[in-house]
């Protein structure tokens, strides 16, 4: 078992390889002026079963190359297994056509890696669940569910226990409901009928939030409107508190700035994706998927079951 890690999100790669208790491989990244990216494994890897962790975040197209590079490399190598650990799958978003003549690029993305030669994928919390199934290689897809609860039920702050978990949209009822099992809490949404995020007006809240401190949950926060828009909400509905969490902090442009001005007591992420000392915010906890991912590729390699990372005794709901 050897485990390699490429540039989009080395300190994660670092918590991952000492999680799975290996030493991460050797291996050397150039980029020319030009853009070109070349490659080098540094160390023997014939037979070898590999994990080769890299998050296509920004830049996404310049760690999607090198993803794919660096698959190719150890193919050429005589690797006997090549796992990828993708602890953000870029164009995730992309998964369907909603108008004529789109790209369905989530599936482009599957399509390269297994042409590359990828043996197995290690995701986490894919924008929609399906995209397991643009995969004919196997696909194992972790959840952060139980890491966020983690946060609000180990905080001596929030020992009431008066939780209500919010679905930002329609589309986001399942993710709310996973969290709300797992809390013991019972669920709102914000009902907003613009599937358009930079124009994002909701228009009412469904269910109770009065007096309660209500939990935002989103799988991606990205240009952080709609979270924002949703915090504002809640509050004119009578929330008490307003927290938000989510698995991939994109922060694209603003997103920062919007959090901090908003109503938000605290925003809960993984580090899935690097976060740039400028995109920082006294309001960001940040939570590690290392060891998550380190006990499934343990696991992985080992060839047992990974269900043990996903079944947690559930919470009475509180009425």
């Amino acid at each position: 078992m050897k485990v390699f890690a490429l540039n989009s999100n080395r300190p994660l790669a670092e918590k991952i390889a000492k999680a799975a208790g290996v030493e991460l491989g050797k291996s050397t990244i150039k980029h020319f002026s030009d853009g070109e990216i070349q490659i080098s494994i540094d160390e023997s890897i014939r037979g070898d079963e590999l994990f080769i962790i890299q998050s296509v975040s920004d830049p996404v197209n310049t760690n999607l190359m090198e993803l794919l590079i660096m698959v190719d490399a150890a193919r050429r190598a005589s690797a006997e297994k090549i796992n990828v650990v993708i602890p953000y799958y870029g164009y995730s978003r992309a998964d369907r056509k909603a108008r004529s003549r789109e790209p369905i690029t989530a599936k482009l993305i599957a399509s390269l890696l297994q042409m590359d030669g990828v043996s197995r994928v290690i995701a986490l919390d894919l924008h929609a669940a399906q995209l397991q199934g643009f995969f004919d290689i196997p696909v194992d897809h972790l959840q952060s569910d139980r890491l966020l609860a983690s946060y609000f039920e180990d905080n001596p702050e929030m020992a009431d226990d008066n939780f209500v978990v919010v679905a930002p949209d329609h589309a986001g009822v399942s993710r709310a409901r996973r969290l709300a099992e797992l809390l013991g809490a019972p669920i709102a949404i914000i009902d907003n009928r613009d599937d358009t995020e930079n124009s994002a007006h909701p228009d009412a809240v469904i269910g109770d939030v009065k007096g309660k401190r209500a939990i935002l949950v989103d799988d991606i926060i990205d240009t952080a409107l709609r979270i924002t828009v949703s915090a504002r909400a809640l509050k004119a509905a009578g929330a008490a508190d307003v927290y938000a969490c989510a698995t991939h902090a994109v922060l694209s442009g603003q997103a920062t700035e919007r959090i901090d001005d908003s109503p938000l007591e605290k925003v809960v992420f993984t580090d899935s994706i690097q976060l740039p000392e400028e995109k920082n915010s006294d309001k960001f906890v940040v939570l590690s998927v290392g060891e998550l991912f380190g006990k499934a590729m343990d696991l992985i390699y080992h060839q047992e079951p990974v269900d043990s990372l996903f079944h947690k005794a559930l919470k009475q709901h509180k009425q």
